[in-house]
């Protein structure tokens, strides 16, 4: 069998976390795939993996051969990237992490422009609100808002994260609008458990000396708090772009506007060697010129 078709298999195996997942994205039947592993298994005389009925997990074996089997396929794929620098054509993959609510409302609706640009490149879009290890995720660009920790990666200021509070008219109707955050101690506010702590309504109660009534609903997504909202079920206090829509055709109503959260920053992170390449120079031009700070 193609040694490196298996690594790539086993890897993917890992990745996606399941043999059927794998075998979609590549195209093979499933027992084709566990044909692959148990070859390497039985080329490295151990197991890889074991699967139970409802999850498979790493054996020791093969959480080290799993590290080896990226970091090759990294530099076979850096090999291919360098022969793209050459031909001076965007072309390849690309691999982006952001957060969520970042990446689905401010990133996502300008991918398909981007991609109509340069059809020789195609991206894969992770999404996820917890910090990620760029060089172990194998990410050749990053979002990150917040303020930035130091490190070796380039990072390009764009347009800063701004938050709005909002509640449906119903509610509204029902419990009255706040003029002041001290008025949010007669609401309910609804908590977004991923706030770093701090921020969100803390970060109100400190500068205004409020005390919001959080913590009847507790949520770790953006996009379930705005439904919960939309449902009338308090305030909530979530990034522009989630809530702008909403706003705009009254489906929402804006309050506090005097009161909100300075914005975060928001910057693309790329390792300064990657740049050269054709595929990353025009995504992170691209990002520039709609998103790049004002």
């Amino acid at each position: 069998m193609d040694r490196l078709l298996s690594m790539e298999l086993f890897v993917a195996v890992v990745d996606k976390g399941s043999f059927t997942a794998a075998a979609e994205a590549y195209r093979l039947s499933q027992p084709m795939v566990g044909k692959h592993i148990a070859a390497l298994e039985a080329r490295l005389g151990g197991k890889l993996l074991v699967r139970t009925t409802r999850r498979q997990q790493l054996t020791e074996l093969g959480a080290l051969y799993f590290q080896r089997c990226k970091a090759i396929l990294a530099d076979i794929q850096s090999a291919e990237d360098g022969l793209a620098i050459l031909q001076q054509q965007p072309r390849g993959h690309l691999r982006v992490n952001a957060s969520v609510v970042f990446g689905a409302c401010r990133l996502a609706p300008l991918l398909g422009e981007f991609m109509a640009r340069y059809p020789d490149i195609s991206l894969q879009l992770s999404l996820e609100d917890e910090l990620v290890d760029p060089v172990i995720g194998g990410y050749d660009a990053l979002f990150r808002v917040g303020h930035l920790q130091d490190s070796s990666m380039v990072a390009r200021p764009l347009q800063p994260y701004c938050f709005m509070i909002a509640a449906s008219p119903d509610y509204l109707a029902r419990r009255g609008v706040p003029q002041h955050p001290v008025d949010l101690a007669d609401h309910d506010c609804l908590g977004f458990s991923n706030w770093r702590k701090g921020d969100g309504w803390e970060q109100l109660a400190h500068t205004y000396g409020a005390s919001p009534r959080v913590g009847r609903i507790d949520c770790n997504h953006g996009q379930a708090l705005r439904e919960l909202a939309l449902a009338s079920s308090g305030l909530v206090l979530l990034a522009e772009a989630l809530l702008r829509q909403d706003i705009a055709t009254g489906r929402l109503v804006e309050v506090l506007p005097g009161f909100l959260p300075p914005p975060k920053p928001v910057h693309l992170l790329y390792f300064p060697d990657r740049h050269q390449l054709p595929k990353l120079r025009v995504f992170v031009d691209f990002i520039v010129e709609r998103l790049g700070a004002l």
